[in-house]
């Protein structure tokens, strides 16, 4: 059985302009300063797990030639180019339709392309046991990072703790009772305190025969829609015509409440990467707490999360937990408080 590795990367990163665009989101951006872009260090935490030939990006039509220039040793069939964004569950739906065409047992992950991950080793791990436990069940496997704050943002999963059990595959992985919507901050205190509740990744691991089963089960008309695209005119045709749902409400939750949703838990320095907060959180900060990239020079500032690698030279002085971005010529001034209506200042 061998192993195919899914990466959505459609997103358009919109809460972190200016860096960020529509025409160049953050996934396809070195937003850490070490060397590689997020997709790039996507594809380098599967390394042993997964030969090029067995990866498969889905994206906006209009990233492909990105794609193809980041990821060149990527086959170029597998560039799956959407020609509407419809949300999570067409497009896992469509990657696995594909990859069962050509390998009807493949064993398959669903990961985001811009999440950050420290510990690529420990998440090599963790993919690896989920795999081996999906190899030899028709499980469906969520990974679940054990979190370390009652954190607001994220959408929990509210897992079994396992018994007793002799180590091996899988004995780390117990089952889902139910998924939870991002909660508020006492909410997300007491799941902190209970200990059986975890972030929610994004990260899907399963047997390709397991998840067209599962659609075809919960979702009949996606899988129908799967089942005309055969041609690039059906694709352009019927894929705009998909329902827009996420996977989370098209398979897993009723998938969890039939019980056949596992998850893992993990911690390998997992991050969604999905605003300012948390890249200050993931960058090395000085005494002051500030997090910079490129040539940035500081004097008197303090936890200030600044991004201006194709600048010059930069220079800040006397700033208190401020945002500074500057790419293609935009510049971004903004106090880290008011960092949700970055969205709304890049439409002026």
């Amino acid at each position: 059985m061998k192993n195919h590795i899914v990466i959505m990367a459609g997103g358009i990163g919109s809460r972190f302009w200016p860096l960020s665009t529509p025409e160049y989101p953050k996934q396809f951006i070195d937003i850490l300063g070490c060397g590689r872009t997020l997709i790039q260090l996507t594809v380098d935490r599967f390394k042993g797990l997964c030969p090029m030939e067995n990866f498969w990006v889905v994206t906006n039509a209009a990233y492909v030639d990105i794609v193809r220039q980041q990821l060149p040793e990527m086959p170029v069939e597998h560039i799956l180019a959407e020609p509407a964004a419809r949300n999570t569950a067409p497009c896992i739906a469509w990657a696995c339709w594909r990859i069962k065409e050509e390998d009807p047992e493949a064993n398959v992950v669903v990961t985001p392309a811009d999440a950050v991950v420290m510990n690529p080793e420990e998440f090599r791990r963790v993919i690896g046991n989920a795999l081996a436990f999906t190899e030899k069940s028709d499980a469906i496997v969520t990974i679940g990072i054990k979190p370390s704050r009652p954190e607001t943002g994220y959408g929990y999963v509210e897992s079994l703790t396992p018994g007793p059990s002799p180590k091996g595959e899988g004995s780390e992985i117990c089952k889902v009772a139910s998924f939870k919507e991002k909660p508020n901050r006492e909410v997300a205190e007491q799941y902190l305190q209970a200990g059986n509740y975890l972030w929610n990744a994004g990260i899907f691991v399963w047997n390709v025969k397991t998840i067209t089963d599962a659609i075809s089960t919960y979702k009949p008309n996606i899988a129908a829609d799967m089942e005309r695209m055969r041609t690039d005119k059906d694709v352009q045709e019927v894929f705009p015509q998909c329902e827009k749902i996420s996977i989370d409400y098209a398979v897993m939750e009723p998938a969890a409440a039939d019980g056949k949703v596992y998850t893992h838990p993990a911690d390998f320095g997992w991050s969604d990467l999905g605003n300012w907060a948390s890249l200050h959180d993931k960058l090395q900060k000085d005494a002051n707490s500030n997090g910079a990239v490129g040539p940035v020079h500081l004097y008197e500032c303090s936890n200030c999360v600044v991004h201006a690698e194709d600048a010059e030279k930069v220079v800040l002085q006397g700033l208190d937990g401020y945002i500074v971005s500057a790419k293609g010529g935009r510049l971004l001034v903004c106090r880290r408080s008011e960092e949700q209506r970055i969205k709304e200042f890049s439409q002026q």
